[in-house]
């Protein structure tokens, strides 16, 4: 007999495996024989059996203290995993590494009055650090889930001084014992700064950064010195708090749906920072990433996580940094690609898009902008802003709420700061309570986009857009808050001593544009209305600014071979050639 065809128990003894987990003590049954049935003839491990769960457990608490390493224990379903209790007691407070795997028959099976059907899915505090789920393999994301869970329960047994874990597998009794040969299986490793660190590997390197505090001096002064050193850049969105050297918004190139550039195909990319807000980062193809937080977590938002550094980030660049190297040309080529494919923009319709482009380039120096998921962030994040400028979105509940209080509450601890809001209509009117409140002060400006529903899911890459008008009814919430009234807000805000005004143009915006953005701090604060008489102009700007048509695209990796070539020199060029799918 060889191993199981059930792909869960595959993955859970490849992991095993690779991280050199070989003693096993077993107790009879069936429930987990595919585990059992898999391991036994695999010379690898070293399987004890044991009748007594109870002493089974204890027996691992004894040979993880004496050989200090993993010790797995596995048993079959009904009240045998509750004799396990008092030994992983022990092993909890005396921080042993016990790996309890335990086999269940499925969710559905409980509650049923089913035999042999006990709910582990709540434990006691204090029996693991962790529990977690190897589903059924049904598919590629179960595969992944699957993966995921059983190296978090793996590492945490080491971590922190170490501890048991349980691991509970679903079965479906298969006999099939005829798999040869484990698949490959994603595993992840943990180091700390104690660790020997593993060595860069080569090829085009990113730093991505997702949601951000402020980077200190030391902070980016240590990003830059590993982009430096390993010709590597960092892609960002408005959220990301870096304003480094090696800085690169890529959401306007990573959005074109007809001109294809591989400056995206990244051997390795260093994860840091929280959610992102920017969706495109979906296209980064990575070949392996590194995850860098001082919380030690595993967050694979790109599925390719091999590594997790639990440490500050800063510490972690320095490691794999060299004094007086200065390796630019990948960002050189990154810039002028966004360069080249920001002026192929046509001029598009009064948007949110539109309203993005004409608010970047004109914020005022030194200012906090906040912006209103999903369309807002989106659309601003086309476009560059000032560096002085600071963005922030509530990107980690990820919903339309507070996000003016949020704004607010800034603005209380800087009075001498300006801050600027951008929102959708029903961000507004679900947070804008919040105007009345007293300690509002004139440091405050927000811009409201008013479409006169969740255009969001309006759009034609939305999955609610195939109810057509019909997802204007209940998904996008059209026709509340007085159908786009041009007086509701106009009212409310001045009621409350704000300074307001509207536009229903072009040219009205430009009107009051120089205004809003004024670095001035005038005795109110401010609402500027805005709005967008027809949706179908959302879906125009945004098709005309991410659908480069396939000549614009040809004439543009053209003209930019031409223009900086003589700007970043043949190196440089080289980097551009590799960049520009041919």
């Amino acid at each position: 007999m060889f191993y199981t065809d059930e792909r869960n128990t595959q993955i859970l003894i490849s992991i095993l495996k690779a991280n050199n987990i070989k003693y096993v003590v077993t107790s009879p049954g069936t429930t987990h024989m595919c585990f059992v049935g898999s391991v036994q003839h695999d010379s690898f491990f070293k399987v004890y059996s044991c009748v007594d769960e109870r002493s089974a457990a204890y027996m691992a608490c004894g040979m993880a203290e004496e050989s200090g390493e993993p010790v797995v224990i596995t048993c079959t379903g009904a009240t045998a995993s509750r004799n396990y209790y008092p030994a992983l007691t022990e092993a909890y407070y005396r921080k042993l590494p016990v790996i309890a795997i335990t086999a269940h028959q499925g969710t559905d099976r409980l509650g049923h009055l089913l035999e042999q059907n006990i709910d582990r899915r709540r434990i006691p505090y204090d029996i693991a650090k962790l529990s977690v789920e190897a589903v059924y393999v049904k598919d590629e994301r179960d595969e992944h889930y699957c993966a995921i869970e059983v190296n978090r329960a793996i590492l945490e047994c080491k971590r922190h001084g170490g501890g048991p874990v349980h691991i509970n597998f679903f079965t479906r009794y298969s006999t099939n014992f005829s798999i040869k040969e484990l698949p490959s299986v994603q595993i992840i490793k943990r180091y700390t700064a104690f660790d020997a660190f593993p060595k860069m590997p080569k090829g085009r390197i990113g730093v991505f950064v997702g949601a951000h505090k402020s980077f200190s001096k030391k902070e980016t002064q240590a990003i830059d010195s590993f982009c430096a050193t390993n010709n590597a850049v960092v892609f960002c969105d408005h959220t990301s708090g870096y304003n480094g050297a090696y800085k690169v918004l890529f959401a306007l190139c990573l959005s074109q749906q007809f001109a294809t550039f591989d400056f995206a195909d990244i051997d390795l990319l260093i994860h840091i920072g929280e959610v992102s807000g920017d969706a495109t980062s979906r296209k980064l193809n990575c070949k392996e990433v590194w995850r860098v937080s001082e919380d030690g977590e595993i967050r694979d938002s790109f599925g390719k996580l091999s590594s997790v550094f639990e440490m500050p980030e800063h510490y972690f660049f320095e490691q794999y940094s060299q004094d007086k190297t200065s390796e630019h040309s990948y960002h050189d080529a990154c810039v002028a690609l966004y360069n080249a494919v920001f002026q192929e923009i046509p001029d598009l319709p009064l948007s949110t898009i539109w309203i993005a482009q004409e608010l970047s380039s004109s914020l005022p120096e030194g200012c906090s902008f906040h912006l209103g998921i999903w369309s807002s962030l989106r659309a601003l994040n086309y476009f560059k802003v000032p560096e002085s400028t600071k963005g922030s979105c509530n990107v980690g509940g990820f919903g339309i709420d507070g996000c003016i209080s949020t704004m607010i509450g800034a603005s209380l601890c800087n009075p001498k700061k300006l801050h600027l809001a951008m929102v959708g209509d029903l961000a507004f009117f679900y947070d804008m309570n919040v105007l009345g409140n007293k300690h509002v002060g004139n440091n405050v400006r927000i811009i409201v986009i008013n479409n006169g529903q969740g255009n969001e899911m309006r759009y034609s890459f939305s999955p609610a857009s195939s109810f057509g008008k019909d997802g204007k009814l209940y998904l996008a919430a059209a026709g509340h808050f007085g159908k786009q009234s041009k007086s509701l807000v106009k009212y409310y805000a001045e009621s409350l001593g704000y300074e307001y005004f509207s536009a229903l143009t072009k040219e009205e915006f430009l009107k009051y544009k120089g205004h809003i953005l004024s670095e001035e701090h005038f005795d109110k604060p401010m609402v500027f209305e805005v709005f967008i008489a027809d949706e179908k102009y959302e879906e125009e700007a945004y098709q005309l600014i991410t659908s480069l048509d396939k000549d614009k695209a040809i004439m543009l990796k053209n003209n930019l071979k031409s223009a900086v070539k003589s700007v970043i020199g043949k190196k440089g060029f080289d980097v551009i050639k590799s960049i520009l799918k041919k």
